[in-house]
């Protein structure tokens, strides 16, 4: 695979969480390949809404050929982002397990590297 890696999806979960370190929280937003598992992205901001979505999704599209895929989100601005960028997508709250999954993850593992 290259470095950093490229994909070519299918289907991508597309959400965002927010993430407190300490005293200071952020809105991550993370995109992963349902097929494959491979994590496609995540970035941190200070807010949550349309635009850093649109800015997140944006900067994906640069690295991945997203032609041919179906976005699954669960709203919170991700549809007009989607718009946007001319992607395809639906709101889905039920086949987003993987996404879910991964942030429960990324919870756990914050929350025991503070408390070692």
């Amino acid at each position: 695979m290259p470095d950093p890696p490229t994909a070519k999806p299918s289907r991508v979960d597309v959400d965002e969480a927010a993430v407190k370190i300490g005293t200071v929280q952020r809105w991550l937003s993370a995109a992963i390949d349902v097929e494959t598992k491979l994590l496609l992205g995540a970035v941190g901001s200070e807010r949550r809404g349309t635009d850093p979505a649109a800015e997140f999704l944006g900067r994906l599209a640069e690295k991945h050929d997203f032609s041919e895929t179906t976005f699954l989100v669960d709203g919170m601005g991700y549809l007009t982002a989607l718009a946007r960028y001319d992607l395809r997508g639906h709101l889905d709250y039920v086949e987003r397990n993987l996404i879910e999954k991964w942030f429960q993850t990324l919870a756990m593992r914050i929350d025991r590297f503070h408390q070692t």
